[in-house]
């Protein structure tokens, strides 16, 4: 994958953000700019939600108000960002990426609402709200995630493309939600809770439970006006160690902020992993090396998209947005 088992370096100030005042550094000359960029988009992403879900049920059941409850209530929209990001590599209209950041956004919903049950993590807090299946019923969350897992496709089949770049993202949204990503990683985390399993298990396990949906975003960016190809290989290559290195951090620093931050902060139930027996990268490798791998990872990103020049600037930004939160 990378040499980030074996090859850590320093944490790297250009991975973690300059200081906002006072430097010239790349990152502090356009940090205005881009945090203006992630707000205008941040907010587009939330109307084209509120748009595209169903309005309030008037037949007597709440399914439509649980939907919106699941996915209208905050969040940093971190995936709906990458795609829009990387959409902007070609130009690519804002309104279309609206469109698919919203159906990525309602995908990442459905797998937290899954991930909530009691089945499953069984946590009573998201984003500082009651989840799902506590503010409703048990049964609702479920058909919650169910819902907005078909509308997410539903949103893609009516894209205004080409019917093969409908197809390439359908499959690319299908693929990372699948045995092969969100449902066998949350397979994986299931069957290892109390038990010793090497590092290179939770790398590969959090790698398809979190990771394949951050892949999944950053290359439907792209697919929607360019198919991976021999023509566009060096593009797809650059995104695809992109993405998995800051799939991998995005991961790390969760693990790192449920050992070390409280509820509050966190906006759900702090230390649920540990009290849940639940071997994480920070619970294997100890905090600080944990954030030593983090650091490799965000330089490794950066590393993966220096060849596309400055077009990449918001990609590189948004490896400090994620770094930050361990600053």
């Amino acid at each position: 994958m990378m040499n980030i088992l074996t090859n850590r370096h320093k944490a790297l100030k250009s991975a973690l953000g300059a200081p906002e005042t006072g430097t010239r550094g790349r990152h502090s000359l356009h940090t205005q700019n881009v945090n203006v960029w992630m707000k205008t988009n941040t907010k587009r992403i939330e109307q084209a939600l509120a748009r595209l879900l169903p309005a309030a049920n008037d037949d007597g059941t709440c399914l439509s108000e649980a939907m919106r409850y699941a996915t209208l209530q905050g969040g940093k929209r971190t995936r709906a960002l990458l795609t829009k990001a990387v959409g902007a590599l070609n130009d690519t209209p804002a309104s279309l990426l609206d469109e698919i950041g919203a159906a990525i956004e309602m995908m990442h919903a459905c797998t937290l609402v899954h991930d909530d049950l009691p089945a499953m993590d069984d946590d009573v807090l998201r984003r500082g709200l009651p989840t799902v299946h506590v503010k409703f019923d048990e049964a609702t969350a479920i058909l919650v995630g169910d819902a907005l897992q078909a509308h997410a496709f539903l949103t893609l089949t009516q894209l205004a493309i080409p019917a093969e770049n409908r197809i390439a993202l359908i499959q690319e949204l299908a693929r990372a939600v699948s045995t092969e990503g969100a449902a066998g990683g949350q397979a994986i985390d299931l069957a290892i809770v109390g038990k010793s399993v090497p590092l290179e298990h939770i790398i590969k396990m959090h790698a398809m439970k979190s990771g394949a949906l951050v892949r999944a975003s950053v290359r439907m960016g792209a697919l929607c006006t360019v198919i991976d190809d021999t023509e566009h290989r060096e593009l797809y290559d650059a995104l695809d160690r992109y993405s998995a290195a800051i799939g991998l951090a995005l991961q790390i620093t969760d693990d790192i902020l449920d050992a070390t931050a409280d509820t509050a902060t966190l906006g759900k139930t702090a230390g649920k992993d540990a009290a849940a027996q639940k071997p994480t990268c920070a619970s294997l490798m100890g905090i600080n090396a944990a954030r030593s791998l983090a650091s490799d990872l965000f330089h490794e990103a950066e590393t993966a998209i220096a060849p596309l020049g400055p077009r990449a600037e918001k990609l590189a930004l948004l490896i400090a947005l994620v770094a930050k939160q361990l600053s």
